[in-house]
């Protein structure tokens, strides 16, 4: 039921007898060796622009040290100008922006005046290679090699076949040891004229992490009238659920699936403190009951201006970060002309000539899809489309004064997947008319943070299983799940004003009467003393005039 393995794209291992669910990739993984492989976790970042479609994925390995592959489908011939490998840091930084968070906020004194505060502008041992595969190796099976390069640890093959059983027949006859089953697989892909890419990897170039071969991550680009993923290939060796998470840069557009339904994700929960050590066993037993309600559905998890955010567990992204993961190749980066020099100022030798301006200003909108599903729950691959901006996560009142837990349209995307644990006032209310329900950081005496904890990386720390009710502090009804009742947290009742009262003089009956001589004086503060003692004087000043009357 639980995300054991968060992948962050459609994925397949190309493994013989694994006992593990294969997560999934728009692709598959073979090997040059009959080994059993592991792919632990893979993201996919895409960008997306008028027909140029950027894809970025980071693959992570973790098997025996052998040399293997990867294969996708590609709609055209690629060629090496439109490869890359990245540094991994923009992944991670992708994800920790769009992921699920968890923020803390604590009741701030009902009784203090209220102070409005103007929003700031946000900114926050291997085996030996595998051969070098000849132009005409395929011929006689109908599959040619279109092209062949290098970049970085990976030799990469752009393959080509009339027919998909060649195809099958070919990449074992090359020791790939591809599934069971491939050859159907592969076959609407043959059909609809794909090419596929093909990247060898060789151990000896890359380094393990914990018995993880940690690889660079890739990207290519290509035009085409469609914007989809191939997942399908991900399914040969499924024997359990698979986890998809997408995310599109656009600039000013979000995206949505179009062959399958679209939810959002429930957001702004109020959650018990068990979420602060238990965050991603939450969020995985939340989205685990949304897709028993909406089965076969995409759940959309963020869409957000990518140079902003609110809260932020990372900083938004850069103009370096969006060339990385490529604007600079999309068109109206290239239409940019490059930065001209001041008349009369040549450039100088040993510094880099004028770079060409990327994108004109930002603006682009990053979405976060998560689908799962079984081997036989997923019939296509996924195919997007734009969708309207919606809002959701922020904090804002509905109509019945609750605090919304879902999208509405809006004009901005302004929708992330937002948790809290609130903490309710515990002082003292002295003031008439207390305003509740305002919430920031800590009072003083108390330890905590408002900082937004993301559940990002769950592919490497599978979450253990937890019921989504005992992390609930309201039933949600949207999704039948009722909260455990649970104790109110203590409020301090506001003490009672206390009436002073004076010591009788000496002598005087011990009786209470009204008017000040029934006020009580703290003889032992200073200000107390000074009144009892003035008192005292009056008092005995007036007894002595009595005495001498008489």
């Amino acid at each position: 039921m639980m995300l054991k393995k968060l992948v962050f794209s459609g994925a397949l291992i190309a493994a013989v007898g694994a006992t593990t669910p294969a997560d999934a990739f728009c692709g598959f993984y073979v090997s040059g060796a009959d080994a059993e492989l592991f792919n632990n976790a893979t993201m996919v970042v895409m960008m997306r622009e008028g027909k140029l479609t950027v894809l970025n994925m980071q693959n992570n390995y973790q098997g025996p040290p052998q040399d293997f592959a990867l294969v996708v489908p590609v709609p055209v011939v690629l060629q090496k100008e439109n490869v890359k490998t990245l540094p991994a840091e923009v992944f991670s930084r992708v994800d920790q922006l769009a992921a699920p968070r968890l923020v803390e906020y604590w009741e701030q004194d009902p009784c203090a005046p209220q102070i409005r505060h103007e929003r700031a502008a946000m900114a926050a041992s291997p085996a030996a290679p595998m051969a070098r595969a000849k132009k005409s190796g395929g011929a006689d099976l109908g599959v040619k090699i279109e092209a062949q390069f290098k970049v970085g640890e990976y030799e990469i093959l752009i393959l080509s076949a009339k027919d998909s059983g060649g195809l099958d027949k070919w990449l074992r006859l090359k020791n790939y040891k591809i599934p069971e089953g491939a050859e159907a697989v592969l076959r609407p892909y043959v059909q609809q004229g794909m090419k596929f890419f093909v990247a060898k990897v060789d151990v000896k170039k890359v380094r393990f992490d914990d018995g993880r071969v940690v690889l660079s991550p890739l990207r290519f680009h290509y035009e085409s009238k469609d914007f989809n993923l191939p997942v399908r290939l991900g399914l040969l060796n499924s024997n359990g659920e698979q986890d998809l998470i997408v995310h599109i840069l656009a600039k000013g557009q979000r995206y949505e699936v179009a062959n399958y339904n679209n939810v959002t994700i429930p957001t702004n929960l109020d959650v018990a403190e068990a979420a602060r050590d238990q965050f991603g066993s939450f969020y995985t037993a939340l989205f685990s009951t949304v897709m028993e309600k909406h089965p076969k559905s995409v759940i959309t998890e963020y869409s957000w201006d990518a140079g902003s955010c609110d809260p932020c567990p990372t900083p938004p992204l850069r103009q370096n970060d969006l060339a990385t993961l490529g604007a600079d190749v999309l068109p109206s980066a290239l239409e940019q002309p490059a930065l001209a020099l001041p008349p009369g100022r040549p450039v100088r030798p040993g510094r880099r000539a004028p770079r060409r301006r990327f994108w004109g200003g930002g603006g682009f909108v990053l979405t976060r899809l998560h689908a799962r599903y079984k081997k036989d729950s997923l019939g296509e691959d996924l195919v997007f489309q734009a969708a309207p901006p919606i809002a959701g996560g922020r904090e804002r009142m509905g109509a019945d004064g609750e605090v919304e837990q879902g999208s509405v349209p809006t004009s901005t995307n302004n929708f992330q997947a937002r948790y809290a644990i609130r903490h309710s006032w515990k002082g003292p209310i002295e003031c008439d008319n207390p305003r509740r329900g305002r919430w920031g950081g800590p009072p003083k005496g108390e330890t905590g943070s408002t900082q937004p904890r993301a559940a990002s990386n769950l592919g490497f720390a599978p979450p253990k299983e937890a019921k989504l009710a005992t992390f609930l502090t309201k039933d949600l009804t949207d999704l039948g799940v009722s909260a455990p009742k649970r104790a109110p947290e203590p409020t301090l009742p506001a003490p009672k004003p206390q009436v002073p009262t004076a010591p009788a003089a000496e002598g005087a009956p011990q009786q209470r009467s009204s008017g000040c001589g029934a006020c009580h004086m703290d003889a032992t503060s200073s200000r107390g003393g000074v009144w009892a003692a003035l008192l005292s004087a009056l008092v005995a000043a007036g007894l002595g005039r009595r005495r001498r009357r008489s």
